[in-house]
């Protein structure tokens, strides 16, 4: 039984990582989450700060002055301080989301070049692959990259770009063979934010994640060396899907974060809240919702950390348990965060409380890096 045992416990060093991190996000990030929030305010202080204590580095091998712990502490992370503010989170996902494209298929020099100054957190990156035409299909992108000489000539508008405006470069997606059957002739990208000829164009107002800016990049004509072509010509929806394989976990991280925030903030507050002349928490149907809410946020946990091992070990099926948990993990946070501002009744409506941030916040979980309809797809595909 104690060996069994064994395959469920994470390794003390990343216990201890852990506890640290829940101490940063209890003590500096969560006083932080509400004025994020309300403000749209992208959190550079927070920034600093997680660069600071090494968290950029989570992402990236000790090669390039990263921690080297791999998938799994990396999304204990994204956890941790998604339950105290899902935007924060999102700065620590897209740091792998924006370089796994190099770290998988890029050129030494790139890597060498880049991941650097990502793990210090000096550099921050974007990941420009929808279109307003070409979401789920990312397959009819229309950005163009035209070869001129030793440079590659980008003209088109991205949509949905998480970090438009505070990247320092951007992984695009530009269609390079015109002829080619949809996904056949794209490439990926490297194109640096100070390139001319790229603007940040509309930035969108959402209903959650207010503190991470969303939005349409622009190029027009912008030029870039040959050189930053990430992985091999035409081959750039390769490098999209195996990118998303491992990046879908971050999202089913910061899920488990928002879940279990939501669970947490609701039993406090169901022990403390007296009606009838004793807390909620001892009535049944409050004491049920409770169960099933801290229920589902376990069980989306394991399968989390079973897709989190999967990746950090390479193995063949690795991009169906990310799928997986990206879908279990991201409905279960809309399921919980419901049920949180419920348990919560009318104090759960109104700002002055979280469970409605994390409610808004929930549900983005279920959209991008691939609607949950798509994971499904992906998930059904493996069936045979």
């Amino acid at each position: 039984m104690e060996a069994v045992a064994d395959v469920y416990a994470l390794p003390q060093e990343f216990a201890d990582l852990r506890e640290t991190i829940r101490q940063i996000a209890t003590e500096r990030v969560a006083p932080r989450a509400a004025a994020i929030d309300e403000q749209a305010e992208y959190p550079h202080d927070l920034r600093a700060l997680f660069a600071e204590h090494d968290l950029f580095g989570l992402a990236f091998d000790s090669d390039y002055g990263g921690t080297g712990t791999g998938t799994l502490m990396l999304n204990i992370a994204i956890e941790e301080i998604a339950r105290a503010c899902a935007s924060s989170a999102l700065m620590l996902m897209v740091q792998e989301l924006g370089t796994l494209p190099i770290r998988l298929f890029g050129s030494d020099e790139q890597k060498q070049r880049l991941l650097p100054r990502c793990a210090s957190g000096e550099w921050s990156p974007a990941f420009a692959l929808s279109e307003p035409e070409a979401g789920s299909d990312a397959g009819g992108t229309r950005t163009s990259a035209v070869r001129d000489g030793d440079d590659w000539v980008i003209n088109g508008t991205k949509n949905w770009i998480t970090n438009l405006g505070i990247a320092d470069f951007y992984i695009l997606f530009a269609r390079t063979d015109p002829d080619a059957r949809r996904a056949h002739g794209i490439s990926a990208f490297i194109v640096e934010s100070d390139r001319p000829g790229f603007s940040v164009g509309k930035l969108e107002h959402k209903l959650g994640i207010r503190g991470s800016p969303t939005g349409s990049p622009i190029f027009e004509d912008v030029r870039v060396p040959a050189d930053n072509l990430v992985g091999e010509l035409h081959q750039g929806f390769k490098v999209a899907l195996a990118t998303l394989d491992h990046s879908r976990l971050g999202v089913a991280a910061q899920a488990v974060g928002i879940s279990q925030g939501a669970t947490d903030y609701a039993a406090t507050y169901a022990t403390e809240r007296q009606q009838f002349g004793r807390p909620i928490s001892s009535f049944q149907g409050i004491a049920f919702k409770l169960a099933d809410m801290e229920t589902r946020t376990a069980a989306a946990r394991e399968l989390l950390y079973k897709g989190c091992a999967k990746v950090d070990r390479g193995d063949a099926d690795m991009g169906k348990y990310s799928a997986m948990a990206k879908l279990f993990c991201s409905d279960t946070a809309m399921a919980v965060t419901v049920e949180a501002v419920q348990v919560l009744g009318g104090y759960g409506y109104v700002k002055e409380y979280p469970v409605e941030r994390m409610m808004r916040d929930a549900k983005i979980t279920q959209i991008y890096e691939g609607t949950n309809e798509i994971q499904r797809l992906v998930i059904a595909r493996t069936l045979g």
